[in-house]
C-alpha cells in the first residue's frame, strides 16, 4: 500500500469483494474520479466509501447514469464538515436514497422521503438490526407474565410491516409483563430510531444492554444512534464492543473502519475494512 490512506485498484477490489476490472468499470462510468500516478489509479478513503455505495446500488440494479447523477449531487449537497462516510446510501427500487440522521432524500431530485417510507427503506437497508426473541419459551400450559410478554413480542414482530405504531405498543406491553426482555427494548428502540427520535432510541438501547451487557446487536444499534447524534467517541466504543463480542459481525467491522478512518486512525481502519470484506461474502 502506497500510504496509510491511499488504495490501489486491487486493494479496493479486495475490500469491496469484487474484481479490479469491476472497479475500473465503475471509474469509466464516471462514478469516481480517483487520482492517477502514471497509468495507475489511486483511491482515498472517501473514494472507497463512494465506490462501496456505487457498487451496492449497481447490484440493486439502479441504472449507472442515475447512480452517477445521485452521487455527484450528494457530494455537492453535503457541507464540507459532513463527509460522505457519515451518510447512509441505499436503493429504493431504481431510486437512490440518502439518509443523514433524521433527514432522508433522493439526491438527484432533492425530493424528501417521508418518515413512513424511511422506516421501510431503513429496514431493508439494514440501518439497524432487528431481532427475533432469543429467549426460550416455557412449555407450561398456563402462561405466566414471561409468556404473556412473549405473546406481545410476537405480535409486535407481526405488526412491524403493517402498522409500526401498533408494533411499538405491543413491544411496550411486552415490557410491562417482563421488564427484562432485552429484545423488546432493541426492537422498540429500532422503530423509535427509524422514526427520528434518536435520544429516545439511545435510551432504549441502553436499557437493552442493562438486560444483557454482552449483546453485540445492542451495542451496534446504540453505536448507530450515537453516531447519528454526532457522539463519535461513544459510538466508536460501542462498535468496538460489538466486534469484540461478535468477531464475525461484518457491518460492525465496516462502520468501525469508517469511523476510525474519519478519526485519522488509518491502520486500524484498514484492518476492519478487510475483515468486513472477508466476512461479507461478496464476490
Amino acid at each position: 500500500m502506497a500510504s496509510a490512506s491511499v488504495f490501489r485498484t486491487s486493494e479496493v477490489a479486495r475490500i469491496l469483494g469484487t474484481t479490479p476490472q469491476r472497479v475500473r468499470t465503475m471509474v469509466r462510468f464516471g462514478l469516481e474520479r480517483p487520482a492517477r500516478r502514471g497509468r495507475a489509479l489511486e483511491f482515498g478513503f472517501q473514494d472507497l466509501v463512494l465506490l462501496r455505495a456505487a457498487h451496492g446500488l449497481l447490484k440493486a440494479e439502479v441504472p449507472p447514469r442515475r447512480v452517477r447523477l445521485a452521487l455527484a449531487e450528494l457530494a455537492r449537497q453535503l457541507p464540507p464538515s459532513r463527509p460522505l462516510s457519515g451518510v447512509r446510501i441505499y436503493a429504493d427500487g431504481r431510486q437512490v436514497v440518502a439518509r443523514d440522521g433524521r433527514a432522508a432524500w433522493q439526491p438527484d431530485s432533492g425530493q424528501v422521503v417521508f418518515s413512513f417510507a424511511v422506516d421501510e427503506l431503513a429496514r431493508r437497508a439494514g440501518v439497524v438490526v432487528p431481532v427475533q426473541c432469543r429467549r426460550k419459551r416455557r412449555s407450561a400450559p398456563v402462561r405466566d407474565p414471561r409468556e404473556e410478554a412473549m405473546a406481545w413480542f410476537d405480535l409486535g414482530l407481526a405488526q412491524e410491516g403493517k402498522d409500526p405504531a401498533a408494533a411499538r405498543t405491543a413491544y411496550r406491553r411486552a415490557l410491562e409483563f417482563d421488564p427484562k426482555l432485552g429484545d423488546a427494548y432493541i426492537n422498540l428502540g429500532r422503530l423509535t430510531h427509524e422514526s427520528g427520535d434518536l435520544a429516545e432510541a439511545a435510551r432504549l438501547y441502553h436499557l437493552a444492554l442493562e438486560c444483557d451487557p454482552n449483546d453485540p446487536i445492542g451495542h451496534y444499534n446504540l453505536a448507530l444512534a450515537l453516531e447519528d447524534q454526532c457522539d463519535t467517541t461513544a459510538a466508536l466504543s460501542h462498535y468496538q464492543r460489538a466486534v469484540s463480542l461478535d468477531p464475525v459481525f461484518a457491518d460492525a467491522h465496516f462502520n468501525l473502519g469508517r469511523l476510525l478512518e474519519r478519526l485519522g486512525r488509518h491502520t486500524q481502519a484498514i484492518h476492519h475494512l478487510l475483515r468486513y470484506k472477508k466476512l461479507s461474502g461478496d464476490g
